[in-house]
């Protein structure tokens, strides 16, 4: 049942990736404001929130009613790279953890990322972990419940929206790794 399950679920990230690129051209980008978006999905985050799950929060700088912080995005798919970022940071997160979705102004991009607290990344696997089948997950979870592809299609869909995204760990001033950082650069509308 549980390889049953396996196939399943690779088969249809596999099928999700294969039509990613053919959405996306259909698609048509649309301006996004990047803060109320994440404040939407902090909300629900914090609304289904299970005890010893980690809370979140939403920072932002350099945005204002004036002058929002604004991308060309399809909401859609910038929505699934950001709860498969989330995704992630809940699942390495230790418990009642904290995840922090940040959006700030970074020359003509906006730089918005996804931290968490949990045990960062292999620094040999920071380039990795957005290959096709590549998958480092906590020990806590059971073989097969990740395909392996959801970094990979994140950052399909990011670079169709001509940004980049990439992970980095949270160094304290001691050099302990404290966490994992994911960051989305995508161009700045307005």
């Amino acid at each position: 049942h549980d390889d049953v399950r396996r196939l399943d679920r690779r088969i249809t990230d596999i099928s999700d990736a294969s039509r990613v690129d053919a959405d996306l051209s259909r698609a048509r980008a649309e301006p996004l404001a990047v803060v109320p978006l994440l404040s939407v999905l902090a909300e629900i985050h914090q609304t289904t929130r299970q005890p010893g799950q980690p809370v979140m929060g939403v920072a932002s700088s350099g945005n204002s009613a004036e002058r929002p912080l604004t991308v060309m995005a399809v909401e859609d798919r910038l929505v699934q790279v950001l709860r498969n970022l989330i995704g992630n940071a809940i699942s390495f997160s230790p418990p009642d953890g904290q995840i922090l979705l940040s959006a700030v102004p970074a020359g003509n991009m906006v730089e918005i990322a996804v931290a968490d607290e949990g045990p960062g990344i292999p620094q040999a696997k920071l380039d990795n972990i957005f290959d096709r089948f590549y998958s480092e997950r906590p020990t806590s979870e059971n073989f097969g419940q990740h395909s392996g592809l959801g970094l990979s299609i994140s950052r399909q869909i990011v670079e169709a929206l001509r940004g980049t995204i990439s992970a980095e760990n949270r160094i304290d001033a001691d050099g302990k790794v404290t966490g994992a950082r994911f960051v989305i650069c995508l161009p700045r509308v307005g």
